[in-house]
C-alpha cells in the first residue's frame, strides 16, 4: 500500500553528484543525478530503447546518457541524441519527477507532478538550524514500512530493546500516555515523572538524580515521524510547562517504501545542547544509531516471522493505540487516491 501524492525523501543531498544514483522507490527505478548548475534530476531508471538502467551510463552536461548504445536524455526527460540518426521517435523518452531540496535531503514526487506544492514538504528545519546540532544516516531495511511506523508510535518498547542506551523500565511501567488524532496527524504524548535517566540522558544531560521525562511522537502521512524527546530534574515544572533546562532532542523520521517488503530509513537526531560542539553531536548521533539498528534487527525479523506465517493472528494491546490510528489514516488516505485513479482512467477511456 503506497501513497503516490506525497512528498519522500529520495537521498541525502550528499549522495547525488554528476555520477548518477540508482534508487528505487516505490517500487519504481529512479535515476538521480545533478546538472552542471548542481540542479537534482530524477528520472525514470530505464532506457526506453532496451531497457537498460540509465544510472549505469554517464551525466554529459545536463543530458544522462545510457551506457548501452549512447541514447542521450534531457533534464525532462526528452531522447534529444541516438548516434548514427537523426529522426528521433516521440515515444523516446523516460518519465521524470518533482524534486526539492531542504533539510539537507532530496524530496520526490512519485505521483501527478500538478499536485507537487513544496509547501506540502514537512518541517524538519532542526536539520539546518544553528541553535541545533544534527546529524543523521540511511539505514536499508529489509521490511514493510508500516512496520517501522508502528515502532516509532509505541515506545514502550525502548524497555526492552534499548535498556542500554534510551530506554529503562519507566518507559514501559510509568508512562502516563494521550494519544490526540487529526484527520491527518496523530500526536502521541508520553510523560515518565520522578523515574531514573536511561543512559543516553545521564552521558547527554549529566543526570545524577531523577528526571521527568517527556516523548512526544508526531506522525504525518505517509511516514513522517517527528519525535520530541528529553527530560529536566524531577519538580522543575516541565509538566506544567516550564521545560527550560535539562536537554532537548527531535529524533527525525522520513520512511520511504523501497518495495512491499524493503524501505529506506533516513533519519536523524538533533540537540539544543552545545549544538556547535561535534563531539557532543557525534556522542548523541551514536547512542541513538545503536538503538536503531536494534530497531533494524527487530523489524528484520518481524518481516520474516509475517512471510513465512502471513496468517498467523496478531492481537493488540493499549500500547498500540497511536499505530492504529496512523494505520487508519493512511487506508482511508490510499482509498482515496485508489478512487481518483479508477476515475481518471474512466474519463480517459470515455474521452478516447
Amino acid at each position: 500500500m503506497f501513497l503516490y501524492n506525497h512528498w519522500y525523501v529520495a537521498a541525502w543531498s550528499t549522495e547525488i553528484s554528476r555520477t548518477p544514483l540508482a534508487r528505487t522507490l516505490l517500487n519504481e527505478p529512479v535515476a538521480l543525478y545533478r546538472t552542471e548548475a548542481g540542479a537534482v534530476v530524477a528520472m525514470e531508471d530505464r532506457c526506453p530503447h532496451r531497457r537498460v538502467p540509465l544510472s549505469g551510463g554517464k551525466v554529459i552536461g545536463d543530458r544522462l546518457q545510457c551506457s548501452y548504445h549512447g541514447l542521450q536524455f534531457d533534464t525532462e526527460g526528452a531522447c534529444v541524441r541516438i548516434p548514427g540518426q537523426d529522426m528521433i521517435p516521440p515515444t523516446a523518452c523516460v518519465k521524470t519527477y518533482p524534486v526539492v531540496e531542504r533539510y539537507r535531503w532530496a524530496w520526490i514526487w512519485m505521483g501527478d507532478p500538478a499536485k507537487a506544492d513544496p509547501e506540502l514538504i514537512p518541517d524538519f528545519h532542526w536539520m539546518t538550524d544553528e541553535n541545533w546540532g544534527a546529524k543523521g544516516d540511511l539505514f536499508h531495511v529489509h521490511a514493510n514500512w508500516q512496520l517501522i511506523v508502528d515502532n516509532l508510535l509505541d515506545l514502550t518498547h525502548l524497555a526492552f530493546v534499548h535498556e542500554s542506551t534510551i530506554g529503562n523500565a519507566a518507559v514501559a511501567e510509568h508512562a502516563a500516555v494521550k494519544v490526540t488524532r487529526k484527520p491527518n496527524n496523530v500526536l502521541v504524548s508520553r510523560w515518565v515523572i520522578d523515574k531514573p535517566a536511561p543512559p543516553t540522558y545521564v552521558k547527554a544531560g549529566g543526570f545524577t538524580d531523577n528526571v521527568d521525562r517527556w516523548q512526544f511522537i508526531d506522525f504525518t502521512p505517509p511516514a513522517f515521524l517527528r519525535l520530541h524527546v528529553g527530560a529536566t530534574p524531577t519538580g522543575t515544572g516541565a509538566p506544567e510547562g516550564n521545560m527550560t533546562g535539562g536537554i532537548h532532542m527531535r529524533n527525525l523520521n522520513c520512511i520511504t517504501p523501497e518495495t512491499e517488503n524493503t524501505t529506506h530509513y533516513f533519519w536523524a537526531q538533533a540537540h539544543d545542547f552545545e549544538p556547535g560542539n561535534a563531539a557532543v553531536t557525534d556522542m548523541v548521533f551514536e547512542q541513538v544509531k545503536t538503538a536503531f539498528l536494534e530497531d533494524v534487527d527487530i523489524f528484520e525479523k518481524q518481516q520474516r516471522s509475517i512471510e513465512a506465517h502471513p496468517e498467523a493472528p496478531q492481537i493488540d494491546i493499549n500500547a498500540d493505540s497511536g499505530g492504529i490510528q496512523a494505520r487508519r489514516i493512511l487506508e482511508r488516505l490510499h482509498a482515496a487516491e485508489v478512487t481518483e485513479r479508477e476515475a481518471a482512467k474512466k474519463s480517459q477511456i470515455a474521452a478516447e
